[in-house]
C-alpha cells in the first residue's frame, strides 16, 4: 500500500488526532492538486509536441514476416536480408517526402552489416536489432526502451545496446527491442499503462519466439524507464531468467510478487536520475488510471536492488558506468558489484 493511501493511526501523544487528520488531508490535497496540475500541463503540451512526432514521416507497409523456425545462420541471414529491403524502401519514401534527416538515418540503418529481425518505419518506427551472433549466443539480453524512443532518436538505444553487448562479452547477443509506440515524456500517456498494454502482445510474442529458436539460451529483459511498465505488464508467463528494471517510476504492480513471474526481479536507480522525484501513486480518475504504482527500488516492493551509480536518467548504459557493469553481470547470471565497490 502506498504511504499516502494508508489509514491514519491514532496518535500516542502531542497533536490532537483531529488536527493531525486535518493536516494530513491538507497535504494530500496539495499533492493531488500538484500532480493533477502537472498532468493537465502535460496533456496540453502533448498535442503540440505530437505535431513534430516522427510518425509524420510516411513509410511503406513492410509486410508480414514469417515466424523464425530456427536460429541457424542461414535462416537468420534470410531474415536480415528481408528487413534490409524494408529499411531501404522506407529510406526511399522518406527521401521522396523531402525528409533528409530521416532518409540519412535510414541509410545508416540499411548498412548490410547491421542485423534487424524486424523493421517498420510507420508511426514513429519499430525496429528489432541484434548485436552479436544470435545463432551462437548462450546469453541474450532484450533491451526495452522508455519514453521518447523512436527512429529519430534511435541512436541512444543502439549505443546502449552495443555497449551492453561489449560488457557482457563471450557468447552473447543483445537485442534492441523498439517494438511498441513509446509515449512522449511530457504527456499524460507516460503516466498511464495504455501504451504499455498495447505493446505487451508484441513483446510476449517476440520473447516466446526467441525461446523457441534458442531453447538453451539464458534470456533476460532489460527494461528502462517506461519500458519497465511494458516488461512488468508482459512478465507473467514469460520464460526469462531476469527482469531488470532501471530508471523506473513503477510497473503498476505494488510488489515484485504481483508481477507473477518466475524471473528474478532486479531494480536500480541512479543517484542523479530525476525519476526518483515522480510520485509513486496509482489513482483511478474519471478519465484514466494515473500513476505507475510502487517504487521498484523501495524495500516493500521486494526486488533485488543493484547499485546504479550516480548517473542521470539516460546514463545507465553509458561506457564505464556502474549500472552498465552491474546489468552485464546480472544478465550473465552473476552478482552485481556491492555498493561502493566502484570506488
Amino acid at each position: 500500500m502506498n504511504p499516502i493511501d494508508r489509514p491514519a493511526r491514532a496518535p500516542r501523544g502531542g497533536r490532537p488526532r483531529h488536527g493531525r487528520l486535518r493536516l494530513g488531508r491538507l497535504r494530500l490535497g496539495r499533492l493531488r492538486r500538484s500532480l493533477l496540475a502537472a498532468l493537465l500541463a502535460a496533456s496540453l503540451a502533448a498535442p503540440v509536441m505530437g505535431a513534430a512526432r516522427p510518425a509524420a514521416v510516411p513509410a511503406p507497409d513492410p509486410g508480414r514476416l514469417p515466424p523464425l523456425t530456427d536460429a541457424s545462420p542461414a535462416t537468420l541471414a534470410r531474415r536480415y536480408a528481408a528487413t534490409h529491403d524494408a529499411v531501404r524502401a522506407a529510406q526511399r519514401m522518406a527521401a521522396g517526402h523531402g525528409d533528409r534527416r530521416r532518409a540519412s538515418m535510414l541509410a545508416g540503418m540499411a548498412d548490410p552489416a547491421r542485423r534487424f529481425l524486424s523493421f517498420d518505419g510507420r508511426d514513429g518506427g519499430r525496429a528489432v536489432e541484434v548485436f552479436g551472433d544470435l545463432a551462437d549466443a548462450g546469453t541474450i539480453a532484450v533491451v526495452v526502451p522508455g519514453a521518447d524512443t523512436n527512429l529519430d532518436k534511435y541512436g541512444l538505444l543502439r549505443g546502449g545496446s552495443m555497449r551492453l553487448h561489449a560488457a557482457i562479452g563471450g557468447r552473447s547477443a543483445v537485442v534492441a527491442w523498439l517494438g511498441y509506440r513509446t509515449p512522449s515524456t511530457l504527456s499524460l500517456q507516460s503516466l498511464t499503462a495504455d501504451l504499455a498494454d498495447a505493446g505487451v502482445p508484441a513483446l510476449r510474442a517476440f520473447v516466446r519466439e526467441l525461446a523457441a529458436i534458442k531453447p538453451g539460451a539464458r534470456v533476460s529483459l532489460v527494461c528502462h524507464s517506461y519500458g519497465s511498465v511494458v516488461c512488468g505488464r508482459a512478465a507473467s508467463g514469460l520464460d526469462v531468467a531476469d527482469l531488470v528494471l532501471y530508471g523506473s517510476a513503477g510497473v503498476t504492480a505494488e510488489t515484485a510478487a504481483g508481477l507473477r513471474t518466475r524471473a528474478t526481479v532486479w531494480a536500480g536507480v541512479g543517484a542523479g536520475d530525476w525519476i526518483s522525484e515522480v510520485p509513486n501513486v496509482r489513482w483511478r480518475l474519471p478519465f484514466a488510471t494515473v500513476g505507475l504504482g510502487a517504487d521498484p527500488v523501495s524495500p516493500g516492493f521486494g526486488a533485488r536492488v543493484f547499485p546504479a551509480g550516480n548517473g542521470g536518467h539516460s546514463d545507465y548504459l553509458r561506457a564505464g558506468s556502474v549500472a552498465l557493469e552491474n546489468i552485464a553481470r546480472i544478465v550473465s547470471g552473476g552478482n552485481p558489484l556491492p555498493a561502493g565497490a566502484d570506488g
